[in-house]
């Protein structure tokens, strides 16, 4: 009776069979997928981090465009102008040399009559 009951407790080797084929099976097709799910995913992941870089790069153009535009108003072009030593015709240019000297030394004098 006891090798019975064990025997009745073991499925068919057919079944067992069928078992290890269906394990087998779904191992296969886990390992297929293994790649193609990885790659998926590091794609995934590449898109996001160069979607951020564009719209980096995007905020960066905006705000160097504006720049440019400041940079080429008038005002700012006769600013960099008279900055290099340029003038317009018809003035006359006169170079004041010893400013820091004279500051200091009126530094002391205004500073101490106050």
């Amino acid at each position: 009776m006891a090798s019975r009951a064990r025997r009745s407790k073991r499925p068919p080797k057919s079944r067992l069979l069928l078992r290890w084929l269906g394990v087998g099976a779904l191992c296969l097709v886990a390992l297929l997928y293994y790649r193609p799910a990885r790659t998926f995913l590091q794609t995934r992941d590449t898109l996001a981090a160069r979607t951020a870089e564009v719209r980096r790069l995007q905020a960066e153009h905006v705000q160097l465009q504006r720049l440019v535009e400041v940079a080429t108003s008038d005002a700012a072009l006769a600013r960099e102008a008279r900055r290099l030593g340029l003038v317009r015709p018809g003035e006359r240019l006169f170079i004041v040399k010893g400013i820091a000297r004279w500051e200091k030394q009126h530094a002391v004098t205004l500073g101490s009559r106050g």
